[in-house]
């Protein structure tokens, strides 16, 4: 039987978007020892799939992280199934606060040497000795204390849209790169309380015991990150210290926290916290766009992307033959962000 999806891309989100079944998007994630991960992940992909469980799943040696939007209709079987295995039992669910149910469009679940890509060397530190865990009120009352220090331990595509206020947000491109930059900023302030904070909680898990490892002797973090954060507030009436929208990983990209908007259009500056992707499939940077510039650059991020995209799918895969794909983070920095007046005026994208 095959173990994977074979359907188009296209076909599988007009499917997600014409089906009627309501969806509960969650996501999840544990430390724990898996002796096989293959196995695991091939029984899993069995009974996920059969329960039209959608979703982005990572399974390694070292646990399960894993995204997903399950069928109402199935929601205490999925939930009654997992609570079956003893690696899984218990595992605390982040549920998404703005969920229209088309999270996902497709089942993909892979083995991977890590759960969440950090470059560490695990046998180095003891991964397990991690900071205490905060809830949402316990994070906020921290956060009165004037020398308490916030580290936003996402990148800089995440803090750019929402953040707390007053957290440190390294200009980090990926997860494995800012703990390094962590430590360096924070190398003269190990007897300071440190409280730290990431989407669900995963990175949080991993980076408060590697600080702890370097010597910071208080260290803390969000229990069940920004997504169960918002969850809390609501439930107990608490004032968001979160501003902004939450980036998620995902179809939706972002949940609403906060009316507060803290980003701005990467091509006008206007204010603006949309997340696209840019419409030239074989660049497809992520970066901010107003409605207005969507338009007058058809969804693109350049001028040449617009070109591209405009030309037949035979022409656009003619200009990629033996040509190596950049990195859409470096395309981002190189070109837009430090570019920004010059793409403004260049483009003659002021507002009108």
């Amino acid at each position: 039987m095959l173990l994977q999806n074979r359907v188009n891309k296209k076909e599988l989100k007009k499917r997600i978007q014409e089906e009627s079944i309501k969806r509960i998007t969650v996501s999840f994630y544990r430390y724990v020892i898996i002796d096989n991960p293959q196995e695991v992940r091939d029984s899993l992909f069995l009974l996920w799939n059969a329960l039209k469980i959608l979703g982005r799943i990572y399974i390694a040696h070292e646990g399960i992280n894993a995204q997903m939007c399950v069928p109402e209709e199935n929601w205490e079987i999925f939930k009654y199934n997992l609570n079956q295995d003893p690696l899984f039992a218990g595992i605390p669910f982040k549920i998404a606060i703005e969920d229209d149910g088309k999270s996902f469009y497709k089942l993909t679940i892979k083995v991977r040497a890590k759960i969440v890509a950090d470059g560490l060397d695990d046998d180095a530190f003891d991964v397990t000795n991690v900071g205490s865990h905060l809830t949402a009120k316990e994070f906020n009352q921290a956060m009165e204390d004037p020398e308490t220090i916030i580290v936003d331990m996402r990148n800089h595509y995440e803090s750019e849209v929402g953040k707390f206020t007053g957290a440190i947000c390294p200009d980090a491109d990926t997860f494995r790169e800012e703990l390094p930059m962590v430590i360096e900023e924070l190398k003269d302030k190990k007897d300071k309380k440190i409280i730290m904070y990431c989407t669900g909680g995963v990175r949080c898990e991993k980076a408060s015991a590697y600080l702890k490892h370097h010597g910071f002797k208080n260290v803390s973090q969000l229990h069940g990150g920004v997504i169960d954060y918002v969850r809390q507030i609501k439930a107990e009436g608490i004032e968001s210290r979160f501003i902004g929208k939450n980036f998620v990983f995902d179809e939706r990209v972002g949940e609403r926290i906060t009316d507060d908007v803290i980003a701005h259009c990467h091509q006008c500056g206007t204010s603006c916290d949309t997340h696209v992707n840019c419409a030239n499939d074989d660049c497809h940077l992520l970066f901010i766009q107003c409605e207005a510039c969507a338009e007058k650059m058809n969804g693109c991020c350049t001028p040449e992307c617009m070109h591209i995209a405009s030309l037949s799918v035979e022409e656009q895969k003619a200009l990629r033959k033996g040509r190596k794909k950049e990195n859409s983070l470096s395309v981002y920095k190189s070109r837009l962000r430090p570019n920004l007046k010059d793409v403004l005026e260049g483009l003659n994208l002021k507002k009108e």
